[in-house]
């Protein structure tokens, strides 16, 4: 069996904006791959670069540890990675070079950028990409590497050979995800991360995963990792996990951190009542759909289970957007389920997406009155961003300039030629929030005085009757 060292190239100082709202994640997707290698008998270890200013603490870590492989594996389960940001690309062909260098050991990635463009990683000097969802791919890798094998049978990679790329077959997605341990949390130093969310006045809260994939088709979202299939963890191992979270971390917080949650028909229910018998209260948000959220009694089981927030793909106020998008849902559904939500007292928030295909001023309007009549309780403003294998970007690549991603999430650079210009967008950006915390401000207020305002009115109401009295 051989020694590794995991790491992974999100690094949130590199992302000014994710490093200033001071709630950094684990990197989950590093510590599952860590976990199963671990449980087919591989010494396994971590460099979490997460908290790190960069990747200069390598050469420590393979002094310390002296593994046969260096494996980088990005979080597939965190939008932040999909972005494939530049800063994060730059410092992983760094670690690649720095421990090349250092020490010729074998160099495995997987990543959604590295997946997307893996040529540009072998030439970094990475000997191996894994293409899509990485476990057992990773695992027939190091076994064929060890035993001297070619690697051309096996699946689910991309790698050099004679200096020429060499691109395998993909490997179909785990469909059994009971079958693979749970992640590795006692890799996690936990202390620096709940230091960090307690500096900026969070509650510390824990990143978990219940499923992998999306059926949805919106066109504009990529699925470089888990593609179009959609599978889930059973209610009874995600509780065994939430268990071992509390007791370990001190934390019951939680970020369900699906593309989609809930989505298997009962599957909420069942959580609810495993979380019963188990004598366990926790809370989470998720991010879901209008649509999924109003099937039969959905929303009551995510409450009765512990649901506080959830994020709502609202993405445009125009039904002409949404459509354009194949977003599948309506208004009247953003509607509806923010209503129900919020008075089962679960916090709502939209993302907002501007700057798609032909959107009109009377598009951005229809969005900005969508936001002042619901009244999400948060909201999270972006531009349209194409990702490589999206239809969406099929049709916009021919513009793209040298400049194809973002350097990090708040660059909001609008890549290809649109209705109004980058500029516009900024704007845009800036007036929305203001308008919208305005709003939120005035409302807040008149809540606070609505005890002393319901005072006053029963109180002249009281004076008014004995007077008639």
């Amino acid at each position: 069996m051989s020694k590794l060292l995991f790491s992974h190239s999100y690094y949130y100082q590199l992302d000014p904006k994710q490093w200033n709202t001071g709630m950094p994640y684990a990197p989950l997707g590093t510590i599952y791959a860590a976990g199963y290698m671990r449980s087919l008998g591989h010494e396994v270890s971590l460099y979490d670069v997460g908290l790190a200013p960069n990747s200069n603490e390598i050469i420590r870590h393979l002094n310390d540890q002296d593994p046969d492989y260096l494996v980088i594996y990005d979080d597939g389960f965190n939008y932040l990675t999909k972005m494939c940001l530049t800063n994060m690309r730059e410092e992983c062909f760094k670690m690649i070079k720095k421990t090349k260098q250092y020490k010729n050991i074998k160099i495995i990635v997987s990543s959604s950028d590295s997946t997307d463009h893996y040529e540009k990683y072998l030439a970094a000097g990475a000997d191996v990409v894994l293409l899509g969802e990485g476990e057992l791919s990773l695992a027939e890798t190091i076994d064929y590497i060890n035993q001297g094998k070619d690697l051309t049978d096996v699946k689910g990679i991309a790698y050099q050979e004679n200096n020429e790329v060499k691109v395998n077959a993909r490997r179909p997605v785990i469909r059994d995800l009971d079958e693979l341990p749970n992640p590795a949390w006692d890799l996690i130093d936990i202390e620096p991360y709940k230091q960090k969310w307690q500096e900026h006045g969070h509650e510390f809260a824990i990143n978990i995963a219940t499923t992998r994939g999306c059926p949805y088709k919106c066109n504009w979202c990529a699925k470089p990792i888990y593609g179009n299939r959609y599978n889930s963890r059973s209610p009874k191992r995600v509780v065994e996990e939430l268990i071992w979270i509390k007791e370990n971390f001190n934390t019951s917080k939680l970020w369900m951190c699906d593309d989609i949650f809930g989505l298997k028909p009962n599957w909420v229910q069942e959580f609810r009542d495993e979380l019963k018998a188990a004598e366990i209260q926790v809370q989470y948000k998720i991010q879901s759909r209008a649509d999924l959220l109003l099937k039969e009694d959905s929303i009551d089981a995510l409450v009765q289970s512990g649901l506080y927030e959830v994020w709502i793909g609202a993405e445009s106020g125009s039904q002409k957007i949404l459509d354009a998008m194949d977003k599948g849902t309506t208004l009247a559904q953003i509607k509806e389920a923010t209503d129900l939500l919020q008075r089962k007292g679960v916090r709502v928030a939209y993302f907002l997406q501007f700057g798609y295909l032909n959107e009109t001023k009377e598009d951005i309007q229809k969005t900005v009155d969508m936001l002042m009549n619901n009244m999400p309780d948060d909201i999270g403003v972006s531009v349209s961003y194409p990702l490589p294998g999206t239809p969406f970007y099929e049709t916009v690549k021919s513009q793209l300039s040298e400049k194809s991603n973002w350097t990090d999430s708040d660059d909001l650079a609008l890549m290809f030629q649109n209705t109004f210009n980058q500029n516009y967008y900024r704007a845009l950006h800036r007036y929305i929030h203001k308008k919208f915390r305005a709003k939120q401000s005035g409302a807040l207020k008149r809540m606070a005085y609505l005890p002393f305002i319901l005072f006053y009115r029963t109180k002249m109401m009281l004076n008014s009757n004995t007077a008639n009295g």
